[in-house]
């Protein structure tokens, strides 16, 4: 399966991740994260496939998770809500987000893309 790359033009991080999945040709196909945010569905899957904590999904540093104040509330929903929120727009969704439907990475780190996707 060819990595799904969720993403933010206009994200520097993200635009790291992209130079450095061209650099060392791994083939993936670019999703524009606030105009195509991925389902409930996708994000259940990704999260249950992570093995991550369902808020290292979340864009904490985001306006859009401060305007909100998300803070509180994601220590005390229940995942379902909180797929429900992530589903609801793009921007609370912390990326670079990249699935394969097997591995998964959120936000960028070199050494963790040298391990996952190298």
């Amino acid at each position: 399966m060819t990595v799904k790359f969720y993403s933010y033009p206009k994200c520097s991080t993200c635009r790291k991740a992209k130079k450095w999945l061209d650099d060392h040709e791994v083939a993936y196909e670019e999703i524009h994260i606030i105009e195509n945010p991925p389902s409930k569905e996708e994000l259940k899957s990704i999260y249950e496939t992570s093995g991550f904590e369902i808020k290292k999904l979340f864009n904490t540093s985001g306006m859009k998770y401060r305007e909100l104040g998300l803070k509180d509330k994601v220590s005390t929903a229940s995942d379902d809500e909180l797929l429900d929120l992530l589903a609801s727009d793009g921007m609370l969704i912390k990326r670079p987000l990249l699935t394969d439907g097997k591995n998964v990475t959120v936000g960028f780190k070199e050494e963790k893309f040298e391990q996952v996707w190298a």
